[in-house]
């Protein structure tokens, strides 16, 4: 099987915990390093045939202090044979090299039950993803979920059952990946969740990354989740998210990660190097009050890709010592997110002169720096303020990312002190990567339009 996600683009993690914080060393919700990647599906495999660079058991990334959250991709039939789920992590553990439960298309993957334990007991969290790009991921009733939820946390979470496919081990939460079949009935299906966790050892952590989700789940989620927003270019504008965690969430601490390919054969194109990434989260920590860290598609991609996720992590601030990192260009035109359109354009690189008088001090707008919203910005004499983040829009153009502030010899225009802009970020767009048969052994989940 192939599962293909259509975009992944920077995306933002909002992060938020019912249970207490993990130590200094583990997941920290507070922090505003903390760095998730996701393992399970071989990435890396899917594009290199050399298995010795395949992905590793889940504890080889768990050795050291670099990773802090690991969503396991995926559960990707909610309902199989036997009525139970399927779950496909690759060429670690899928139904056609792992025995089954009888009676079912469920894997026996309980030899991983050491190495989950082994990740939570360094303070990681350990999360199940549901869904995937061509996951059977739906409900037809409230009935369904309430009874799928308890399924799942029987399987997975602080349930028993005789067919637990990672023993006894008790994973963090759930990942709501929901990219096939619709978002009905998921407000249920976490409703329920959230009751049974309640009053147990450890409460069930959410995240999703489909905002199309119903603002009833998100109001049930934010919290005691992790929201992950990508899949969704035109909802990319991290200020508007930072204004939601402050003004509308109810948990206020809420926090925001970014998110992209650890490596250029993660998601066809828009990779950028882990020096341009990390600028770009720094830059997001610096003005954001909110943000949490940094989200990584996927492990098997950092680590073949000379350890992406460490250097990623030291630019966050962690201490990880100083990884050798490789990278490779790649070139990809620039995507401007807005809430409602989306516009692409590709420009030549070019720089307007700034004006005199009270636009002394301010930068010309330049089509390769990424401006964060709120950056501010001299173009054919007048000052401009950025709505949100934006590469290669200009002032005044049909994308609407900038505000006139008037002419710099008007007294309309009062220049400020510059939000923080980055090197170039571009958006990720679709990745082309030819359908593959019978890649369950190598990987799961490419990317392509």
């Amino acid at each position: 099987m192939a599962f293909k996600r259509t975009t992944l683009a920077f995306f933002i993690l909002l992060s938020v915990f019912l249970s207490q914080c993990f130590s200094a060393l583990g997941y920290d919700t507070s922090r505003s390093d903390n760095l998730a990647v996701y393992w399970g599906q071989n990435s890396y495999g899917a594009t290199h045939p050399d298995p010795s660079s395949w992905q590793k058991r889940l504890s080889t990334y768990c050795q050291d202090d670099v990773i802090n959250a690991i969503p396991l991709a995926f559960l990707h039939v909610f309902f199989s044979t036997g009525g139970l789920p399927e779950i496909n992590m690759a060429n670690i553990c899928n139904n056609n090299d792992q025995p089954v439960f009888p009676g079912t298309s469920l894997a026996n993957c309980q030899f991983l039950a050491s190495d989950i334990k082994a990740c939570q007991a360094r303070g990681k969290i350990v999360t199940l993803s549901l869904g995937g790009a061509t996951g059977a991921a739906s409900f037809t009733s409230d009935a369904q979920a309430e009874a799928f939820a308890t399924t799942v946390w029987n399987l997975f979470l602080g349930g028993s059952s005789s067919t637990r496919p990672f023993g006894d081990a008790v994973l963090d939460g759930i990942d709501l990946d929901i990219e096939g079949g619709s978002g009905a009935y998921l407000p249920t299906f976490a409703r329920k969740i959230r009751s049974l966790s309640s009053g147990a050892s450890k409460n069930a952590h959410f995240q999703t990354p489909i905002l199309a989700l119903s603002s009833t789940l998100l109001a049930l989620m934010q919290s005691m989740s992790r929201l992950n927003n990508y899949n969704n270019k035109d909802a990319w504008n991290f200020a508007t998210w930072d204004n939601w965690a402050k003004t509308t969430s109810p948990n206020t601490s809420v926090k925001i990660f970014l998110g992209a390919p650890a490596a250029s054969t993660a998601a066809g194109s828009g990779y950028v190097d882990a020096s341009t990434l990390g600028n770009i989260a720094k830059a997001l920590k610096a003005s954001y009050s909110s943000f949490g860290g940094v989200m990584l598609w996927d492990a098997s991609q950092a680590y073949g890709n000379g350890r992406y996720d460490a250097a990623i992590k030291n630019a966050l601030g962690g201490a990880t010592g100083t990884p050798t990192t490789t990278t490779r260009a790649t070139t990809s035109t620039a995507t401007t997110p807005r809430p409602t359109t989306t516009t692409t354009t590709t420009r030549p690189t070019t720089t307007t002169a700034p004006g005199t008088g009270s636009c002394a001090g301010v930068a010309p707008w330049t089509s390769t720096v990424a401006y964060l919203g709120g950056a501010q910005v001299t173009y054919n004499g007048h000052l401009w303020q950025a709505q949100w983040w934006s590469q290669a829009d200009t002032p005044g153009g049909a994308a609407g990312v900038w505000i006139d502030k008037g002419a710099c010899t008007s007294r309309l225009a009062t220049a400020q002190p510059n939000i923080a802009a980055s090197t170039a970020a571009p958006i990720m767009k679709d990745a082309k990567v030819p359908e593959k048969p019978n890649v369950a052994r190598r990987s799961s989940r490419i990317f392509k339009e």
